[in-house]
């Protein structure tokens, strides 16, 4: 009798238990951090709105102002010509620090140990006071015959300068990012490309840089952003015709510090924003296949083998492993 009644009071046989309705957790202390938060923020949006310091009539005026936007499009300028000498003179060194050849491993341990070791504004100075270092440049045959003669003093040559000195500066941190990406493919693409019969070098540019990129990417950019403001210290040259150069001359003829500052910060964000989306979107794109998550496409195309439906909720949408449908 007892086995029948416990077989009785049990569930039945081939029946699912009913399902467990999970409840979350409330957590108050979240909800009162938020509002605090808040509060705090409206406060302090509401006192730079009202303060008078800041005047926002002056702000206004010169947030689109020819001289403002002409010196956003220097500091663009700056920007994009140091990190292209920066990119491609890191490659260079990447690879020599990377070289079986002792001398060139040397010559580029001493770059970066210079570079890095020495602050970027006083660089900057160096390279202002580089046409009283050398006042003429002579290219040609040493002791032979001399093909270009500049004379440095007689020219200005002060955003050349700038750009050089941001260049090179820049040119050591990106050639630890670029060994470190050189240093993130694993070494049997190495043993692989020697097996083809390729060289050291057809190594490097046909296997190893190529893969490198997913991770040279990401910091790349974070170093793209940061040369944008590093360009504020070209004062030190001197050049004063790009963005908080300008904006600094224009505030000491006005006697308005406060809102020209604030015209130079939102030009930064705005340009330094527009420069995180495309940093967004690129390391999507080097990504692709990183990921184990298969995407709509794969999904459906592996339900289709095995002869099922696809599972709902499954398709659409992006993922990081690949294109979205």
């Amino acid at each position: 009798m007892s086995e029948q009644s416990s077989s009785v009071s049990g569930p039945a046989a081939g029946t699912e238990p009913a399902p467990i309705e999970a409840v979350p957790l409330r957590r108050p202390g979240r909800w009162i951090a938020g509002v605090v938060v808040a509060v705090l923020v409206a406060l302090f949006l509401w006192g730079a709105a009202t303060n008078d310091a800041y005047r926002w009539d002056i702000y206004a005026q010169y947030l689109f102002d020819r001289r403002i936007t002409a010196a956003a499009w220097k500091t663009i300028q700056l920007t994009v010509l140091a990190m292209i000498i920066a990119v491609l003179l890191g490659v260079v060194l990447a690879v020599m620090r990377l070289s079986p050849n002792p001398v060139l491993r040397t010559v580029s341990w001493v770059y970066l140990w210079i570079f890095r070791g020495t602050p970027v504004y006083v660089q900057l100075v160096f390279w202002g006071l580089f046409p009283a270092i050398y006042k003429q440049l002579d290219l040609g045959i040493p002791f032979v015959h001399q093909f270009v003669h500049i004379d440095l003093q007689g020219i200005n040559a002060a955003f050349l300068f700038a750009v050089i000195g941001l260049g090179l500066n820049e040119a050591a941190y990106m050639a630890e990012i670029i060994r470190a990406g050189i240093g993130s493919v694993p070494e049997g693409q190495t043993e692989a490309s020697t097996a083809l019969g390729m060289s050291w070098s057809q190594t490097m540019r046909r296997t190893i840089l190529p893969q490198a990129m997913r991770v040279i990417i990401p910091p790349t950019g974070n170093e793209l952003i940061s040369m944008l403001k590093t360009t504020s210290l070209v004062a030190a040259v001197p050049y004063t015709l790009e963005l908080y150069g300008r904006a600094r001359d224009i505030s000491g003829a006005n006697f308005q510090p406060i809102p020209l500052l604030l015209v130079a910060a939102t030009w930064y964000l705005a340009i330094t924003s527009v420069l995180m989306v495309g940093q967004y979107f690129l390391e999507r794109h080097y990504s692709k296949g990183l990921s184990r998550r298969l995407t709509a496409r794969q999904l459906q195309a592996l339900a289709d083998a095995q002869g099922k439906p696809l599972p709902p909720g499954r398709g659409g949408g992006d993922a990081p492993g690949g294109e979205a449908q």
